[in-house]
């Protein structure tokens, strides 16, 4: 049983590498897709739907290929969450020029999916791996008029808010921390010690829209921030306590988890 065993072991392990270098004879396109996360479950592929952004891109490639594609997108979106710049590879055995994949998706995929760019990567590029940091866009929507054009895209907030206490508050996340208090995964042990760069809260037409770059994000953590911040310039919570916030390493600390369809991946950055 245990030469068995070992066999087995050894099998395995040799199947594994030989897939890879399969991988790497193939061609490692790259592409960056926008989409409309309205009606989607989110980005990863689920066994009991159909309706993910990943699983839309794998069925048209398997078809093309004429074999299972695994497509790695740079993070996994939220249902409801939209993007703008959200980055994927994919390993494919075709002549096709990277152009012509993306004509050919691009014509079978649904209209609130588009790839808008696509290139030939090096060969272990890994669209999740290798990224350095995202920016994400919040739109939040202020006033007693409804935005109708742009409502799929933004959390209408009717009441004014403090955008100076909204920002004193931003200013004291920025840095390293641990982000425990603004994530809904309750059970991990992985960290939960991000680096966020930047949060901006800038004004337009229609109300706010909230940036925020990090190095990577926990399950629901933007949204989160950004529930705690609206609570701020509500006057819920007082600018002061973010730092107590973060300190309680709590999501009962943290404020209300804002509305999936204001949040858009804006873009992936690389080295």
């Amino acid at each position: 049983t245990s030469f068995l065993s070992i066999e087995y072991f050894i099998k395995n392990i040799y199947n594994q590498i030989k897939n890879e270098e399969v991988k790497l004879m193939d061609k490692n396109i790259a592409v960056i897709v926008q989409y409309d996360g309205t009606r989607y479950k989110g980005w990863q592929k689920q066994g009991n739907t159909s309706e993910t952004i990943q699983g839309k891109l794998e069925y048209i490639l398997s078809k093309l290929a004429e074999k299972e594609i695994e497509v790695h997108g740079s993070g996994r979106t939220d249902a409801g969450v939209h993007a703008a710049g959200q980055q994927a590879n994919f390993h494919i055995d075709t002549e096709m020029t990277p152009d012509e994949i993306m004509d050919y998706l691009n014509a079978n995929l649904p209209s609130d999916i588009g790839v808008i760019r696509a290139w030939e990567a090096a060969p272990r590029f890994h669209s999740r791996l290798n990224a350095v940091k995202k920016t994400y866009s919040y739109q939040i929507n202020i006033g007693k008029i409804p935005c109708v054009l742009n409502g799929r895209y933004a959390w209408r907030h009717r009441a004014p808010l403090d955008l100076d206490a909204m920002r004193s508050a931003a200013s004291q996340l920025i840095g390293t921390h641990d982000f425990k208090s603004f994530t809904d995964l309750k059970k991990s042990k992985k960290s939960t010690v991000r680096t966020i760069e930047s949060i901006e809260i800038n004004e337009n037409s229609s109300g706010i829209s909230i940036d925020i770059t990090g190095d990577s994000f926990l399950y629901h953590m933007v949204r989160i921030i950004v529930g705690t911040l609206v609570d701020i310039g509500e006057g819920k919570t007082k600018p002061e306590e973010m730092t107590a916030i973060l300190s309680a390493l709590s999501r009962t600390a943290s404020g209300q988890l804002a509305p999936a369809k204001g949040l858009m991946l804006m873009k992936v950055y690389y080295n």
